[in-house]
């Protein structure tokens, strides 16, 4: 992995920024697209690798930033391998109360977005035979009340997800990831972190006995990045604690 270079959106706190974290420690040269200059400047800072560690200002919904991000880290790094579509907001209100310019804001960041970081980074991809992860979530297959616009983007990602892997086989292989529950209040950016109390109840009532990790998510992202597991693509993984198979009743 050491020549190989990824791109994370979102990277520059919670589970983009464990995922950078991780790959890094696996020798890989890391680009991550940040729109928060605060959260992209502190884990520059904390990560304090220069030639391995690229922070750029991006808001992944404009076309010429990405084109030009993209550019930039191929000028920095010499090529791009993989790209983690992380990046994602979230508008969570009642329907009658989300305006249509936050219903578009969330698409085009977490759908649209993911799109766009596709198409400018498929060049490099595809020379590098390389691949794209993208975050999708449980939300995409079941829901809470109020997430209409989340929801529809990430049931957004899991379509594109499939689409992508059929467009681009057999040069780039494309899967998705679903996250359940995971605690990712310790990774925030400084002014935001806090330290979270997880209750008996917050854990037992995973199947897997617990709330997720970053980690559970990041070790996801290493094997499918992993040149022998090129035989995967199109699929999505939920990793859930196996809580979207568990049958409540009240």
């Amino acid at each position: 992995m050491k020549q190989k270079t990824v791109v994370i959106t979102g990277g520059g706190q919670g589970l983009g920024k464990v995922i950078a974290r991780d790959l890094l420690r696996k020798n890989l040269k890391v680009a991550i697209f940040e729109i928060d200059r605060e959260a992209g400047t502190e884990t520059a800072e904390e990560f304090n690798l220069p030639g391995r560690f690229l922070f750029l200002e991006t808001d992944i919904s404009s076309e010429n930033q990405v084109k030009k991000s993209i550019q930039q880290t191929i000028k920095a790094f010499g090529s791009l391998d993989f790209l983690i579509n992380n990046a994602a907001i979230a508008i969570n209100k009642p329907m009658h109360q989300l305006t249509l310019e936050e219903w578009y804001r969330v698409l085009n960041v977490n759908l649209s977005g993911a799109f766009i970081c596709a198409k400018y980074a498929v060049p490099y991809l595809k020379n590098a035979r390389g691949s794209i992860i993208n975050l999708c979530s449980t939300r995409a297959f079941m829901s809470e009340p109020d997430t209409e616009a989340y929801s529809a983007s990430k049931g957004g990602i899991y379509a594109l997800t499939h689409a992508l892997a059929m467009s681009l086989g057999p040069d780039i292989c494309v899967n998705s990831i679903s996250p359940g529950w995971i605690d990712v209040t310790s990774y925030q950016k400084k002014k935001n972190r806090k330290s979270v109390a997880l209750s008996g109840q917050d854990h037992e009532q995973h199947p897997a006995g617990r709330v997720g990790k970053p980690e559970d998510i990041s070790s996801m992202v290493l094997y499918l990045i992993d040149d022998n597991n090129r035989y995967i693509t199109g699929q999505n993984f939920m990793i859930d604690g196996g809580m979207t198979k568990k049958m409540i009743y009240v």
